[in-house]
């Protein structure tokens, strides 16, 4: 295998027109373009791809790089109002009945219902915690409907007998929520 492993590509800063952006080069087909967190742009490109090449590519998406940039602030600003609307006890009261609801399917398994935690995560709705028996949920489940919700709790409590998202995992998700594809839509 030639090239630097994935923990020492470097990364470099350009700039073409009005956009800077952080360039990386690996192991790649495509070049591909992303606005993160913040309004950072990235790209990463395959390792011989030409710098005038990747610039050209990347001023050609400045109208989408703008769009995207704005819907990042958008959900950046509404997250950070949302942060403080629910109290941790509202939400444990609020997840703990759905969790109070959702246990009694797991007892069989599980000698002791799993203590909840609840804080603010940017990129995840829930997760499970095996070895020390609790589930934490993402506090902005409060703004989304009661299906959704249940569809979170009960994908954690899965994960306490399937650890992956393998067939088995879908196979009892779908067994003991028939609906959950939909329910999981709720969530986007």
């Amino acid at each position: 295998m030639t090239g630097k492993p994935a923990a020492q590509r470097a990364s470099t800063q350009r700039t073409v027109g009005s956009i800077t952006y952080e360039l990386t080069r690996k192991r790649v087909k495509n070049l591909n373009l992303r606005v993160v967190e913040g309004g950072a742009v990235r790209v990463s490109a395959p390792t011989r791809t030409p710098l005038r090449e990747i610039d050209r590519f990347v001023a050609s998406h400045e109208a989408w790089i703008g769009q995207a940039r704005e819907r990042v602030h958008v959900r950046e600003a509404s997250a950070d109002q949302m942060q403080d609307v629910y109290t941790d006890e509202e939400c444990l009261r609020v997840f703990g009945e759905v969790s109070d609801r959702i246990y009694p399917l797991f007892a069989y398994c599980l000698p002791i219902q799993p203590a909840l935690r609840v804080r603010w995560m940017k990129s995840r709705w829930g997760v499970c915690h095996v070895a020390k028996n609790y589930i934490t949920l993402n506090k902005q489940l409060m703004g989304k409907p009661r299906a959704a919700l249940e569809y979170v709790v009960l994908h954690e409590y899965v994960h306490f007998l399937h650890p992956n998202h393998q067939a088995g995992f879908h196979a009892e998700m779908a067994r003991l929520m028939p609906d959950y594809l939909a329910r999981r839509a709720l969530l986007k």
